[in-house]
């Protein structure tokens, strides 16, 4: 299953994930509402799979043939929309309208508002059982497409994931679904461990499915494990991206005050200063 583009470089993503970066705060921002620490910490594995790994055509978004991006943490569409504007599904002038009245940018994401979205989501624990019935129709209509699902790692609290995570290697969808965690360790209530502590790895081990483990802010390993898990396997593959909540902006890393909260005015000035200087 070949991506229709050529391979874009590290630097390249990195510079794009500066900019969907600054996106998401902008937009939290305008809005004074939203999700930035979660969309904050997902952005290096986003901008890996939509330039790199995902088989789309935004000119064609509903291209029988492409590869479905799930977003399961339906909450994080800061990070999500600023993918699609980027990746030229639509403009990016459009973002600055997230959140307002008549805008089709909603706080969750919701199909036919704008070309790219796959699934309504917000309520969690949903998207692997959705890409299940992607994925079965795709095997029924011998279409050769792959569904790639982000989740959080707070709602592998919610007893439906591990439901669907059994199902996937019992009906063979091994090599059709994709499931990529973004572990980044809290949730609406807090640090996860206290709310519910888990251990993705040995858990999807449990389940009869091969982890692979990155940096989930180091690029290039991001890059290299999404191309390990697109190759063939005897088992369905997950992604466990260990990140943090926030990342790029000092004063919300690893910060459960800022999963849903906007940024000041000159905290957003700030944002953007670290963002575009790519502090460490």
């Amino acid at each position: 299953m070949p991506t229709t583009l050529a391979p874009v470089s590290i630097a390249e993503l990195t510079e794009t994930a500066k900019r969907v970066r600054a996106h998401i705060v902008q937009m939290v921002f305008d809005a004074q509402s939203g999700h930035p620490g979660g969309s904050l910490s997902a952005v290096e594995l986003g901008v890996s799979l939509f330039w790199n790994h995902l088989r789309c055509d935004p000119a064609n978004p509903g291209w029988p043939e492409r590869d479905r991006f799930i977003l399961s943490k339906g909450h994080a569409t800061p990070f999500y929309y600023s993918l699609l504007a980027e990746r030229g599904f639509f403009s990016t002038e459009l973002l600055r309208g997230f959140r307002t009245l008549g805008s089709p940018l909603q706080g969750h994401p919701s199909m036919g508002a704008v070309p790219g979205i796959e699934m309504s989501s917000g309520s969690l624990g949903q998207g692997l059982s959705f890409a299940i019935g992607h994925a079965l129709s795709g095997r029924l209509d011998r279409k050769d497409f792959r569904c790639w699902v982000m989740m959080g790692d707070g709602e592998l609290n919610e007893g439906q994931v591990w439901e669907a995570a059994e199902a996937v290697p019992h009906f063979g969808l091994g090599d059709r679904i994709i499931a990529m965690i973004d572990r980044n360790g809290i949730q609406n209530d807090g640090f996860g461990d206290t709310i519910m502590k888990i251990n993705p790895p040995e858990m999807w081990r449990g389940f009869g499915w091969h982890v692979i483990e990155c940096d989930g802010h180091d690029m290039a390993a991001v890059d290299q494990a999404l191309s390990e898990a697109e190759r063939p396997h005897d088992k369905p593959r997950v992604v466990v991206a260990h990140t943090i909540k926030g990342k790029g902006v000092n004063y919300m890393e690893n910060n459960p005050g800022f999963h849903g909260k906007a940024p000041t005015r000159e905290q957003l000035e700030d944002a953007l200063q670290q963002i575009a200087a790519g502090l460490k």
